[in-house]
């Protein structure tokens, strides 16, 4: 008997149950778009930033020395010790090696364009190089891709243009310098021909300096094999309480706490991890970057989790208004029931049950248009598509459960505060 009333009163009232059922859908939709979107948006965010460049500097340890204590810029020259670029391969064999995207490592010396002009800094680099890693494994890797924003008048250099140039635009302005122009650089009594085949626009001070391939640096400097630094660009979780005391001082960690610390992406153990295979080295986060990633993917998570409640908040309203017609349109009926001898309760437990069977209905369409939704936002924002996570589904059906019974509550009051007498009077 009980189902058959419930039954009945979902087809006669079909209307209503299909409007109660639309509204669970989009809140339902919405909560799993943007439940799937904010667990897989670290990763994308993160890839995105990565294209700003790198969030870990390694330097020898006497450059970072003198940084300490006398103020002395990183890769400036002031220290005469260096990384050995054999070791290099070594940054993706640590524990988060897939988290680390690029690295290119950087020879830096001071050189004159012409006698008795200023010193102008010359940077050796990897543009694209290929790499064989200690693992077996091979990849590309390179300054190209870790300053893909740079605007470049001709062409960027490759790894095998030893007799060619890329000159920042400051340097090529001051200069009169252009594409396809030959320049000379005067180091120690050296000097060696280039042709400029690229004028860079950085927007910092990279426009001050001039490029060239790392192996033509180190045969101007007499220090083949060596490196002033390393940037790494690596994928990292958002800094916390841990990761900032391990930052201050790892051995301050106790032993559960260090393998926690060890074993989650923070920018401060992936430091730590690369300084464990370069010899002689620091790995420093660039703080800047590394906490605006960390702010920018906590103020997205933020609020996506906003519109998710706010969206849940406006079903649970239309629940309410929709039920509590409901509920008015068939107060005679609940009258008559009452008259006859049913309480509140069994009475309260059928209107439960049809709106509940009205929320599964929605909460099923609801969730498949949220994936689809999902896809929609990651192919738009991001290029890519969002991975489903599986954990979303009980979160769904919890919070459309939640939903439906707050949305119920004002129909469920109105319900208990019904007197037959006056029901069935038309009072």
């Amino acid at each position: 008997m009980f189902w058959r009333m419930v039954k009945g009163a979902l087809f006669r009232q079909k209307g209503k149950m299909l409007m109660i059922a639309f509204t669970i859908a989009l809140g339902a939709s919405l909560a799993t778009a943007m439940l799937n979107v904010m667990m897989d948006v670290g990763d994308k965010v993160n890839q995105e930033l990565k294209t700003y460049g790198a969030n870990i500097n390694v330097v020898p340890k006497a450059a970072s020395l003198l940084d300490d204590l006398y103020g002395v810029a990183e890769g400036s020259g002031g220290s005469d010790q260096y990384l050995n670029e054999s070791e290099l391969g070594n940054i993706k064999t640590i524990f988060w090696a897939f988290n680390i995207v690029d690295f290119t490592p950087y020879l830096e010396t001071s050189v004159k364009l012409e006698p008795g002009a200023r010193d102008t800094k010359l940077v050796g680099t990897w543009f694209k190089h290929h790499l064989d890693l200690p693992t077996g494994e091979s990849l590309d890797t390179g300054m190209k891709s870790m300053k893909s924003w740079w605007e470049i008048s001709g062409d960027w250099l490759t790894d095998q243009d030893e007799n060619f140039a890329m000159v920042g635009s400051l340097v090529a302005g001051r200069n009169n310098i252009q594409v396809g122009d030959t320049i000379t650089l005067e180091l120690r009594g050296k000097t060696k021909k280039l042709t400029v085949k690229g004028v860079f626009n950085a927007g910092s001070d990279e426009d001050e300096q001039i490029y060239v391939p790392l192996q033509t640096a180190q045969e101007l400097t007499g220090r083949a094999g060596l490196v002033s630094r390393v940037e790494v660009s690596a994928l990292t979780t958002p800094d916390n309480e841990l990761s900032r005391k391990a930052a201050q001082n790892p051995k301050s960690l106790s032993i559960k706490e260090w393998e926690t610390w060890y074993c989650t992406a923070y920018v401060s153990s992936i430091s730590y991890q690369i300084q464990e295979v370069i010899t002689d080295s620091v790995a420093k986060p660039i703080r800047q970057v590394a906490e605006s990633e960390g702010a920018i993917l906590e103020k997205t998570q933020l609020l996506m989790l906003l519109i998710t409640i706010l969206s849940l908040v406006g079903s649970a309203l239309g629940i309410s208004n929709l039920v509590t017609a409901s509920v008015m349109e068939r107060s005679r009926e609940i009258g008559l029931l009452k008259a006859v001898g049913a309480h509140n309760a069994p009475i309260s437990w059928l209107v439960l049950t049809e709106i509940l069977v009205t929320a599964v209905v929605g909460g099923v369409v609801g969730y498949f248009a949220g994936l689809g939704f999902a896809q929609i936002i990651g192919q738009s924002v991001f290029g890519s598509a969002i991975v489903i996570k599986p954990m979303v589904i009980p979160l769904v059906v919890v919070l459309v459960f939640i939903v439906t019974l707050a949305g119920s509550i004002p129909s469920i009051r109105l319900l208990l505060s019904l007197r037959p007498a006056e029901v069935l009077h038309g009072r």
